[in-house]
């Protein structure tokens, strides 16, 4: 879909998040050089922390804007029992996390920012996903086929976990995968 003279560049190297803009039928083009690191410090409330992030990726972008570009950036993070469960380092941190969410609701928050050389807006949305009971063994299996280490919270949904271990779903499913495509829509509808 064309949103009329505006080109679209999406910040991210996640081929998650290029698979939902591309069912959404947008033309888009993908960057992903940025000098921006992704840190936060200890009193930055995790909910606040995907759009943190996300703002900090689109203006750490490689270059100024052009007068019809619009920059997609944004972060996901998972939260369980209090914990904030980013990309995994390595496969005992992947099991650790898998097993953390074993059997427990947890969140999966995303944040979007949207940004041209005149206007920025970032805007959150949470899903929660409860898994069953995992075995050590379902988990292991996971992470040694899958090797799940560029994945907030060691997994994807729309991968053998998700469809052998979440068992409900309260909000967007693609929110989970890495974008809510509908607020996404709803917003580039507002910002054009």
């Amino acid at each position: 879909m064309e949103l009329k003279d505006k080109k679209i560049i999406l910040a991210s190297g996640s081929p998650r998040r290029k698979e939902i803009l591309e069912g959404m039928d947008l033309c888009f083009e993908t960057d992903t050089r940025n000098s921006f690191k992704e840190e936060f410090g200890p009193d930055i409330p995790h909910e606040e922390i995907p759009a943190l992030m996300s703002r900090g990726k689109s203006h750490g972008f490689h270059r100024e804007l052009g007068e019809n570009e619009i920059l997609v950036t944004a972060d996901t993070m998972v939260l369980c029992r209090g914990q904030v469960l980013g990309k995994p380092k390595d496969r005992e941190d992947a099991i650790r996390m898998l097993k953390l969410i074993s059997g427990h609701l947890h969140r999966v928050i995303t944040a979007v920012t949207i940004r041209d050389r005149e206007h920025e807006t970032t805007f959150s949305d949470t899903s929660y996903v409860h898994f069953r009971e995992l075995e050590n063994s379902e988990i292991e299996y996971y992470v040694d086929r899958y090797r799940p280490y560029d994945k907030a919270g060691a997994y994807a949904i729309q991968e053998w976990i998700g469809y052998t271990g979440i068992i409900k779903i309260d909000g967007s499913y693609y929110n989970i995968m890495g974008l809510p495509a509908h607020r996404l829509y709803e917003e580039l509808m507002k910002f054009i």
